[in-house]
């Protein structure tokens, strides 16, 4: 049964993303589906409106035209409540969904019995690794991380021999070591810097020194589920709190990548700290959104302490559009595969357990347990 697929243009301040991208729209067509693209989404990320009609798609020039009848939406951001009016009873809704920051579209969802699957709930499972689509960007936003602190920086990141003399090589520290902070030290090894990095969890240590970097080792083992990091105890912090302060106060530039889901961030680099820091230092805070992992930093803007720069980035793989739609448009091509069974006819129950770990709404009902006691607390 082919399906009407729409994607319409992110509308969100600074999202250069966007749902997919010719070679996916390609395949989807192939496969018999109807492709809807808005009229300039893809624009941004450098995807111009004649590239999806070569590859089968249909320009929509209206909200309007390009939702109705629509059965699957795929979106970057959340959908707004003004986008959920339109879409039709049953429809679904594939993309990132922020249910805490976004409780009125997911009551809306709800209520207008709008299927709603969220790709941050995606289960990090060997199965599920080609619809990762938090790993994909994460993988963006480390690569925008460590191009960003070179650019603030006043030295060179490599060794050169000169004749004027040998400059040496600039430090980099990342603290956390998951995909954005792999790719981070990945990048900045290649741009020639020396490398450091810290996480929690050990086992991060085989990887870190894969990629030619220093593992900084403390005895904590603060490894918890899904691959994510767990708390740390009040003495476990004054420890790591020390071992990253003298970390940090040699480094001149710094990644902070640390993150708990659900919760505020963790603060790694306190005022104080920063004071210590060599003048001309940089910190590129990846965790500004969810708090920071800097006392100093501030979300969306660029602070100036003892002469230290601090950059509270949002949004990162929105700086590198291309590359980043183009695997997130992957991810989405691989999650669609299972909403179809092996004769290409629509699933009825979304039993497979990537599905249902990550379905959020479905007939009328909050799926997602945290959404449905946030949203408890909610009036309708």
């Amino acid at each position: 049964m082919p399906f009407v697929i729409a994607v319409p243009k992110e509308m969100t301040e600074g999202e250069k993303r966007v749902a997919t991208v010719p070679e996916v729209v390609m395949k989807l067509t192939k496969s018999g589906h109807e492709v809807r693209i808005e009229h300039d989404a893809g624009m941004s990320a450098y995807y111009p409106d004649n590239l999806f009609s070569a590859a089968g798609a249909t320009i929509a020039f209206s909200r309007a035209d390009l939702l109705n009848g629509a059965n699957i939406v795929l979106c970057v951001q959340p959908p707004t409540v003004a986008d959920v009016d339109q879409i039709a009873e049953g429809a679904i809704i594939i993309g990132f969904m922020n249910p805490a920051r976004n409780p009125e579209a997911v009551i809306r969802m709800r209520d207008r019995k709008v299927t709603a699957f969220a790709l941050e709930l995606v289960p990090r499972i060997t199965r599920a690794q080609s619809m990762d689509a938090l790993s994909s960007q994460a993988t963006a936003a480390g690569y925008s991380a460590a191009i960003l602190g070179s650019a603030h920086c006043p030295k060179f990141l490599p060794m050169l021999t000169t004749a004027a003399g040998t400059i040496r090589p600039a430090t980099v520290l990342i603290l956390g070591a998951g995909v954005a902070g792999l790719m981070a030290i990945a990048t900045a090894k290649r741009l020639g810097a020396v490398v450091e990095a810290y996480d929690v969890r050990r086992a991060a240590g085989e990887q870190v020194r894969s990629l030619g970097a220093k593992f900084l080792e403390l005895e904590i083992n603060a490894e918890g589920q899904g691959g994510y990091a767990r708390e740390l105890t009040p003495e476990e912090k004054v420890q790591e709190q020390q071992m990253v302060s003298e970390a940090v106060a040699r480094a001149d530039i710094v990644i902070t990548t640390a993150a708990i889901p659900g919760r505020r961030a963790p603060l790694l680099i306190t005022k104080e700290t920063v004071a210590m820091m060599r003048p001309g230092a940089v910190i590129v805070d990846l965790a500004a959104e969810s708090g920071g992992n800097c006392e100093l930093t501030r979300p969306g803007k660029t602070v100036q302490e003892h002469g230290i720069t601090i950059l509270g980035p949002q949004n990162l793989p929105a700086q590198v559009p291309f590359h980043s739609s183009q695997m997130f448009a992957k991810n989405l091509q691989s999650f669609l595969s299972l909403l179809f069974d092996k004769d290409g006819a629509p699933v009825r129950e979304f039993s497979d357990e990537i599905l249902a770990a990550s379905l959020l709404v479905y007939a009328g009902e909050v799926r997602h347990g945290p959404t449905r006691d946030l949203l408890s607390g909610v009036k309708s």
